[in-house]
């Protein structure tokens, strides 16, 4: 068999640091850890070859050398699965469609040939069966949740790396939270399912002889799901194997808030090399957060748990919401405030939006308040039902929030705040490269001789040189989050 495996392109998003990758030449943030572990999954005499959109483009003589097309996507890259599908529908070519997409909305894609549903693990050995005998069924589903222990080392070999600023694995999945906007329990279930440590240290050997020697992500929805394993077994472990590596990686991750209440577990991650966190803050209103049951952000400070992660090196981005029913009209102006005193540089500001399988979605369905699908991207304006607070309301006071965390004066001075208090972990440093080089050039062009807000830029810049130097290289970065941050929603607008 010769398999293609198709991941879909990203439209241009905040998540998808697009104008940022410019800098240093890169295509895309992570390669589709799915795809590489679907690949791992096949026959190994089976030829492979993959597709990621986002890095390049899809040929006519690759759809035609196929037997099978592979396709793995999440909501946001609908747009392009459906070119994909239609395009190598036209060339009379056999799909396999699994992911989140698919599995959310299958009614959606009875054109794919077989739909491969929930976790990979469970469904695909019944497809590879019976398609061994000839006898291929359309769709193949499971109630059940997959054996972690069982999954395969991902098909790294896959991976174009000079095209990527990251690399990633995964040690869970699941969520003891059961937010009320988020599907991940839905798809996933509330147990969290573990790889063993052995597992992950194979994963990492495999990334490391590809020759990667930058950050890896640990894509997990929440890292610190069984706290436990991490401190005992797994932590020790990646330590014991970054000082024998002499600290190839720094990591990053998703972990819940609840992580600043555990000084031990902070401490063993500083040690393992983790840099930065993705932490889902989402509101500072007490009655928002009970409303959709985020029960572990509430009866805490949240900037003081913020600061606390930060003091262990460790720096925190955050995800934030507006638009649920509880939000007052001085939500606005309560988030532009939390995220500066809070030093949060990379704020992921959305709209509330209700996929198909969350608890949200079942609520407002019964009240008779969804008005569409969701596109899966929370920050184009886009709303899939009918909010409490007038619309239009909701979609200035949205624009406040983006222009008051990352118009040019506003942000510099956040990042300056945040650089003349943080202290990064120095052990785990990855050495500079001509790209980091070239970044900095870029930057001096774009930012500091171009981009309107030259001024703070170079503010910014000299300062950090002046009293800050090791941290320069830390400003250039977030000077560029900036830039890209304001480019998307100036194309949103």
């Amino acid at each position: 068999m010769n398999i293609l495996l198709v991941y879909p392109k990203y439209p241009d998003t905040f998540w998808s640091f697009k104008h940022a990758l410019k800098f240093i030449s890169k295509r895309a943030v992570n390669p589709p850890l799915g795809l590489l572990t679907i690949s791992a999954m096949l026959p190994g005499k089976w030829n492979k070859k993959l597709i990621d959109l986002n890095i390049e483009t899809l040929k006519k003589k690759d759809v035609l050398w196929a037997d099978y097309v592979f396709i793995s996507a999440m909501n946001v890259q609908a747009k392009s699965t459906k070119e994909v599908i239609e395009r190598c529908k036209s060339l009379d070519k056999d799909i396999v469609g699994g992911g989140p997409l698919f599995t959310e909305e299958p009614d959606n894609f009875k054109m794919v040939n077989h739909l491969v549903l929930n976790e990979a693990e469970l469904t695909l050995p019944d497809f590879l069966n019976d398609l061994e005998i000839g006898n291929p069924k359309h769709i193949y589903q499971s109630k059940e949740f997959a054996n972690l222990t069982k999954t395969p080392l991902p098909d790294y070999t896959l991976v174009k790396t000079s095209k990527y600023n990251t690399m990633n694995l995964q040690l869970t999945r699941g969520c003891p939270f059961n937010c009320e906007f988020c599907d991940i329990t839905a798809l996933f279930g509330h147990k969290v399912r573990i790889k063993t440590s052995e597992q992950i240290i194979n994963e990492l050997e495999a990334i490391y002889n590809t020759g990667w020697r930058k950050n890896v992500f640990f894509v997990d929805d929440n890292f610190i799901g069984n706290i436990k394993i991490l401190k005992n077994d797994l932590l020790p472990e990646i330590i014991n194997w970054m000082e024998n590596k002499n600290h190839p990686f720094t990591f990053s991750t998703e972990a819940s808030i609840n992580l600043s209440d555990d000084d031990e577990l902070m401490e063993l991650l500083t040690k393992a090399g983790f840099s930065s966190i993705f932490i889902g803050i989402e509101t500072t209103e007490l009655a928002s957060l009970t409303e959709c049951g985020k029960k572990q952000n509430i009866n805490r400070n949240l900037v003081e748990s913020v600061h606390k992660i930060q003091k262990y090196g460790i720096e925190v981005s955050g995800g934030f919401i507006l638009g649920f029913d509880n939000d007052s009209q001085s939500v606005f102006q309560k988030q532009i405030d939390f995220i500066r005193e809070s030093g949060i540089i990379s704020a992921m500001v959305g709209l509330l939006n209700a996929p198909k399988k969350t608890r949200l979605y079942a609520r407002l369905k019964q009240e008779g308040r969804i008005t569409s699908e969701t596109t899966g991207n929370n920050t184009d304006f886009s709303l899939n039902f009918t909010p409490k607070m007038d619309k239009q309301i909701l979609l200035d006071g949205y624009k406040k929030v983006i222009n008051g965390i990352y118009g040019g004066k506003e942000y510099y001075m956040r990042v300056l705040d945040f650089v003349k208090r943080f202290t990064p972990n120095q052990k785990n440093k990855v050495k500079l490269t001509l790209n980091h080089f070239i970044a900095f050039i870029r930057s001096f062009i774009s930012l500091g001789i171009v981009d309107t807000h030259r001024k703070y830029y170079w503010d910014l810049l000299f300062w950090t040189l002046f009293n800050r130097p090791k941290l320069v290289p830390l400003a250039i970065t977030y000077s560029v989050y900036g830039f890209h941050f304001r480019k998307v929603f100036k194309n949103v607008l």
